[in-house]
């Protein structure tokens, strides 16, 4: 007999699990990102080509980053689009646009949690070229997204 009230307790329990600790959706606009998913590609391989790297550095409230290509004719941006994002949690990715200074990019007003897993994406202002890596939080040094050009 106490059967069903064990399983209406945990379903009332499991309720309000979810109710408190809503993660919030990935993405919400995930169908319109699949279709622009051709011009991802195309941003991914210009990066590519010229052997685009950069170093990242995020220690407490500051985050700089160092760009380096392999292609001479690279010309480094003067504005980079910088978004920091968490793989499951949307209300705590955060979007930038830093100045050059000298070969760094740098911001001293971000705010992540000391700890965690987050995809870190890096645009020019055409959004001709990306590079897309991952950084795992405390971080010793710098960590380097990018590949190098492969040459054939």
């Amino acid at each position: 007999m106490s059967g069903p009230f064990i399983v209406v307790v945990a379903a009332l329990t499991t309720a309000w699990i979810a109710v408190k600790t809503d993660d919030g959706l990935v993405t919400a606009d995930y169908y319109k990102k699949g279709l622009a998913i051709n011009q991802t590609l195309i941003s991914s391989e210009q990066a590519r080509k010229v052997g685009l790297a950069a170093g990242i550095r995020i220690a407490g409230h500051g985050l700089s980053i160092r760009l380096q290509a392999t292609d001479p004719a690279f010309a480094l941006p003067s504005l980079l689009l910088v978004s920091i994002s968490h793989p499951t949690r949307a209300g705590l990715d955060q979007t930038f646009q830093l100045t050059r200074a000298g070969d760094m990019y740098s911001s001293d007003t971000i705010n992540l949690p000391v700890s965690g897993h987050w995809l870190v994406l890096l645009e020019d202002d055409k959004k001709t070229w990306r590079l897309l890596g991952n950084v795992v939080l405390p971080a010793n040094g710098e960590t380097l997204i990018g590949a190098a050009k492969t040459t054939k």
